[in-house]
């Protein structure tokens, strides 16, 4: 693995440099690595990974690292395919056909493009982010199959082809709640990202606060590791709690010592009833 981080991926990275994360996002070897073979094999890269493994963040941090503008489409439920295309602004154009407004008869002053649109009129390569595809139907993703492997598209209404001038580069995160199709799955590299292990999370912290008190930061992994052992927990701590519950921890103050027998401010970490139950009164 070491071998892939340091190999000269070629392709359009930008700066010429490969993503080894940033000061503020910590990646796995294995990430770097998938992240890199994408842009290489310009390739959208899908992520899937339980919620608060940094998913979202990943395009942030190769943006950043790569010098390079971040485009987001955010994907609802009721998110079509052509929405990110473009959509054609009718009730805006009939009102200015009313109010006799210049211009009206140019189709173009009403096509506005969307997410995947701007990415591909960009004149400079950017990073797009397509995040929770799964929200939406199971058609949309094969609503996009052409646009993306060949990054274009057709505006019907001004008879006009939209290529990308650069190729972006595509991430898309997925929180598993629906199946994607094989033929979706076919054209992406896929990465899914591990729950960070101790060693890792304990660098990830570090990272928001670099002089967490090391009694602390250990007492509060530990109690945070068994709690997402619990077998019957029904929502794990993400990292982000974790982050969250060390700096309420620092404001409050609490004693290192503390931490186990009291489990304070533990709202932070554990957000349902039950699981709160278990974690106070754990079966024997």
């Amino acid at each position: 693995m070491q071998e892939l981080k340091n190999m000269n991926l070629g392709g359009n990275t930008g700066n010429g440099t490969s993503f080894s994360g940033t000061k503020e996002y910590v990646a796995s070897e294995e990430l770097m690595a998938s992240v890199n073979i994408a842009i290489a094999l310009k390739k959208p890269l899908l992520i899937k990974g339980e919620p608060g493994t940094g998913k979202t963040m990943l395009a942030e941090a190769v943006a950043k690292a790569l010098g390079k503008r971040l485009i987001i489409w955010s994907i609802k439920s009721t998110t079509k395919a052509q929405e990110g295309l473009y959509v054609y602004d009718t009730i805006q154009r009939l009102y200015d056909g009313q109010f006799g407004v210049e211009g009206v008869d140019d189709i173009a002053r009403y096509i506005k493009l969307g997410k995947l649109g701007e990415a591909f009129d960009s004149e400079e390569q950017v990073v797009l982010l397509i995040d929770e595809i799964d929200k939406a139907d199971l058609e949309f993703p094969n609503d996009l199959l052409w646009e993306l492997d060949q990054m274009e598209f057709y505006i019907n209404e001004t008879h006009r082809t939209v290529k990308a001038k650069h190729r972006p580069i595509v991430i898309i995160t997925s929180n598993a709640e629906k199946e994607l199709p094989d033929a979706f799955l076919r054209r992406c590299i896929f990465h899914y990202i591990e729950f960070p292990d101790k060693e890792l999370m304990e660098e990830i912290v570090r990272v928001h606060f670099p002089d967490v008190e090391a009694n602390l930061l250990q007492n509060a992994m530990e109690v945070f590791y068994e709690i997402r052992s619990i077998r019957d927990i029904r929502k794990k701590p993400s990292t982000s709690e974790l982050i969250d519950w060390i700096n309420a921890l620092q404001i409050g103050g609490i004693p290192a010592d503390r931490i186990k027998k009291a489990l304070p401010f533990i709202g932070v970490v554990v957000k349902k009833d039950e699981d709160l139950e278990l974690v106070k009164h754990p079966v024997r």
